[in-house]
């Protein structure tokens, strides 16, 4: 081949993948809009003894029902302690009164994707399920608020940890507490640069777009996870989905 020689172009692509344009806001924007509709429409449905599988069935055919590539390009639903595990459990799982229920799905709309979580639960929820909720809502808000243009994407991870550590939980990793990263990067893939964890100094710019997501686990109890994107405006963050707003009312349909 000469004096040619192949070079790896990932720093030139992910650079490049960073700032979405208006086009593919709006291309994000339908995407998640149409998966929060989904999660108001399962909510319903659910009722004791229904399967896990089940919910995921239906899931992906409300997926596909409201347009987009096929259904669902990812799915997970939780019940009970399952919930504590980030990425869920082994095998099918039948609902029970009073159990926690986590879903978190996501669609594809020209190969853009939506990736939204909502905790809460089937029946009665304990007075220490709704302090925990309350206080995972309250990281998700003030991550957002840390996520102001020309501060660092670790700065964003740290708003909602140092929150959480001052609370009791953690600190850093450990459980009980947040033991991911509070947000990652969002677009053609559903986990892309730049992450909102500890040391990535990336500087927030106009058109990054991100999850917001500081999970907290209750080791062998539960776990809750409230998760919506956000991106960069020109003159800050704005959600492309509204966030939950209580636990009472998961989707704001109340």
């Amino acid at each position: 081949m000469g004096q040619e020689r192949l070079v790896d172009g990932g720093p030139l692509t992910v650079s490049l993948r960073r700032i979405k344009s208006p086009a593919e806001i709006a291309l994000l924007t339908r995407a998640k809009a149409i998966t929060l509709e989904v999660q108001r429409r399962t909510h319903p449905g659910l009722k004791v003894g229904v399967l896990t599988s089940e919910v995921k069935r239906f899931i992906d055919a409300e997926h596909r029902a409201l347009g987009g590539e096929g259904g669902s390009c990812f799915c997970l639903v939780s019940f009970g302690d399952d919930t504590c595990l980030p990425h869920g459990g082994d095998g099918d799982r039948a609902l029970q009164m009073n159990d926690v229920v986590l879903i978190d799905t996501g669609k594809l709309i020209d190969g853009y994707h939506s990736d939204i979580t909502r905790t809460y639960v089937f029946g009665e929820p304990t007075a220490e399920f709704r302090r925990v909720w309350e206080h995972e809502k309250q990281a998700q808000a003030l991550a957002f608020e840390a996520a102001q243009l020309g501060t660092t994407c670790e700065s964003v991870d740290a708003a909602a940890r140092d929150y959480l550590t001052g609370l009791g939980y953690g600190p850093d990793y450990r459980l009980p507490g947040l033991p991911h990263r509070t947000g990652h990067g969002v677009g053609l893939d559903i986990h892309e640069a730049p992450n909102l964890v500890r040391g990535d100094r990336t500087i927030l710019e106009p058109g990054m777009c991100f999850s917001n997501e500081p999970m907290q686990v209750i080791p062998g109890r539960f776990g809750v996870r409230l998760e919506d994107h956000f991106y960069m405006g020109e003159a800050g963050p704005a959600w492309f989905t509204d966030p939950s707003p209580s636990l009472d009312d998961p989707f704001g349909s109340q």
